[in-house]
Order: structure tokens, then sequence, then C-alpha cells
């Protein structure tokens, strides 16, 4: 007959049911934010409301080159720009060392692609996305805005933009087949970083840097 030792009885059912628990209570949670944000998030370029601002989230540089997500976010945003369905980018990432500046990858793509630098605003303190977020109404004042990621992404950063005084439109930007090992890494991660993104608005609410306040919202 199994007997369990003394101190499993005392702890470690409890462990084991919360470890039961838990990873059940963070998909819900994930499926509830995707359900909250699905109606205001856009796969196509016409059926964007236009807006003034356009919020395009990093996802990292290799060699002062936009990874593939990151291509496909600035690509849908040139061509909602070009669509005429924002007037402006707000191109927010990561460059706390001076050898990573990803705003500024960013900022050279999207000139290729046709968007006038004077159309670009550069957030260079965007590290996490509840970051971009928040200093998208402290920094740039920015009300509502269309925000431009792959679809894995988008209900955390419409969370995120909402729970802060902005207010999210959605486009995906899926432009091209990311391979499945990929897609699955990324779908664990947002899971956990919902999870995040729940704790730092409702206990958390820490302060991202900030800085000289430049208006650029309606």
């Amino acid at each position: 007959m199994l007997t369990w030792p003394r101190w499993f009885k005392k702890y470690g059912r409890g462990w084991l049911l919360a470890g039961l628990f838990l990873p059940g209570l963070l998909v819900a949670w994930r499926v509830w934010l995707n359900l909250a944000y699905r109606a205001s998030t856009f796969s196509t370029i016409a059926d964007v409301p236009p807006h003034r601002v356009a919020i395009v989230f990093g996802a990292g540089v290799r060699n002062n080159r936009p990874s593939a997500a990151l291509a496909d976010r600035i690509e849908a945003a040139a061509a909602l720009y070009q669509a005429r369905k924002v007037q402006k980018l707000l191109m927010t990432g990561d460059n706390r060392f001076v050898t990573y500046n990803e705003p500024g990858v960013m900022q050279t793509y999207a000139q290729t692609l046709g968007v006038p630098a004077q159309d670009i605003i550069l957030d260079y303190a965007g590290r996490r996305t509840y970051d971009s977020c928040y200093r998208a109404r402290a920094i740039f004042q920015v009300t509502e805005a269309v925000l431009v990621t792959q679809g894995f992404h988008q209900a955390r950063a419409a969370y995120l933009c909402d729970r802060l005084g902005v207010r999210p439109v959605g486009l995906v930007a899926d432009k091209r087949y990311y391979r499945r090992r990929l897609r699955l890494w990324w779908e664990v991660r947002e899971t956990l970083a919902s999870a995040i993104a729940w704790w730092d608005i409702n206990l958390a609410r820490p302060t991202p840097p900030l800085g000289e306040v430049i208006p650029i919202g309606d």
C-alpha cells in the first residue's frame, strides 16, 4: 500500500493542487483577454477605423536589422500609413544599451518603405509592452491608437493600453508563416506574460522611465 511521507501530507498536496490549478487559471485568463478584445482587432487594413497614431511595438533586432516578426510589424504599419488610416507611427522599443537601438532600426526600415521621417516618432524606453503603453499615454499624450503587432500579442497589448488610458484598436501583423516551434514558444511565453500584465495593472503598478512630454495624440 502506498503511503505518503509526512512532509507531503502536510505541504505537498497543497502544492500539488496549486500546480494543477495554476496552469488552468493562466490559460483561462489568456482566453478571456482574447475574447474581450477580439471585436476591436482587425486582420485587414480596410477594416481599421482611421486614427491619428499607430503604436508599433518592438520585437528584437540583430546586426542592425529587424527580426522577422518586427519586420512584419513595420511593414504592416507602413501599409497602414500609406492607406491614410493613420498620420503618425509611434515606434517603441528598447534602447537601454548604446549598442542596441531598436527604435532606430525600426525607423530606418520604415523609411525604406516610404514613411517620411517627420511622421515617425521614436520611444526609446519601450522595454516592455507595459512600458510602451504607459509612455504612450504619459509622454506622448495618446488617448487612442491602432496597435500594430502579431495576433498572439494583440490581446495583452490592448489590455495594457486600455487600462493605462489608451483606447485600442488592433491590426494583426502576421504577414508570413512562422515556424511551428517558434509559434509554440510565443504562445507559452504570452500566457505567462498575460498573467504578469494583470499583476502590473492591478497590484504592482510600476512606473517606467519617464521624461519630457511630447504630445502627438489627437
